[in-house]
């Protein structure tokens, strides 16, 4: 894969929307009009800048969910995070369209190439669907054939990320997607697979696992509980790639 220099650049704030009730999709354009080169599954860090003083404030790491031909650059932000070290109201939800920002990057080892991995299991957790979100749309984009497998685990119904495009991409690919709901209540009118993800689930809807790469990405407790649901199932650690939050 290629190495993409580390740079800085300015953008302003292009979208935000209340995806869903816990999350924020947060759209960013460049000031100079031209994309950013990377590879699906890398992050940036997002500094704001104070309009006042100029400063910049102290910046947050977030996976790319856009294409790396697209101009803009998408990411999906927790309103309220729980986890780490970001616990509380997020200052995202604060944010206007034009605000300023520097946008610093890419990085990160978690990269995909469609064209070297010809059958993959991707597991989300959350937000952490965001890399995957990257990965799906290159492909689309691509027209690739790559047989792809996903588990995307959320905590209620109404927390799927951009449920209507993966619906779209899942016809487009012919992706096999499993959306399982952790904390389903009565009258939610959640029907689907339930529970956390583990190697049972694993084994039930990706039964040839041992032939896939495996891609992981979500918050710590997620990322570590189904790396040990795979290496129960003795999936190989070079099999596995993962990636904490998204």
């Amino acid at each position: 894969m290629a190495a993409y220099p580390v740079i800085e650049r300015k953008y302003k704030v292009s979208e935000k929307v209340d995806e869903t009730p816990e999350v924020l999709v947060i759209g960013m354009k460049p000031d100079d009009g031209k994309p950013n080169a990377f590879d699906p599954g890398m992050f940036m860090m997002l500094y704001g800048i104070d309009k006042q003083t100029g400063e910049r404030h102290v910046g947050r790491a977030l996976s790319i969910a856009s294409d790396p031909s697209a101009i803009n650059m998408e990411f999906f932000v927790i309103k309220n995070p729980t986890h780490g070290e970001h616990i509380g109201r997020s200052h995202f939800n604060d944010i206007a369209i034009g605000d300023p920002f520097i946008l610093k990057g890419p990085s990160g080892q978690f990269r995909f190439d469609p064209a070297k991995d010809s059958k993959v299991l991707f597991i989300a957790g959350g937000t952490g669907v965001a890399p995957f979100m990257s990965m799906l749309r290159h492909m689309r984009i691509r027209k690739d054939t790559t047989d792809v497998l996903m588990l995307y685990s959320v905590k209620y119904p109404t927390e799927v990320i951009k449920k209507q495009e993966l619906a779209d991409i899942q016809n487009m690919l012919r992706m096999k997607l499993t959306v399982t709901v952790t904390r389903p209540a009565p009258g939610d009118g959640w029907t689907g697979q339930t529970g956390h993800v583990d190697s049972t689930m694993i084994q039930k809807y990706a039964p040839d696992f041992p032939e896939r790469m495996v891609y992981v990405c979500g918050p710590l407790p997620f990322v570590k509980a189904v790396k040990d649901a795979l290496t129960a199932l003795n999936v190989p650690a070079n099999r596995i790639s993962a990636d904490v939050w998204g």
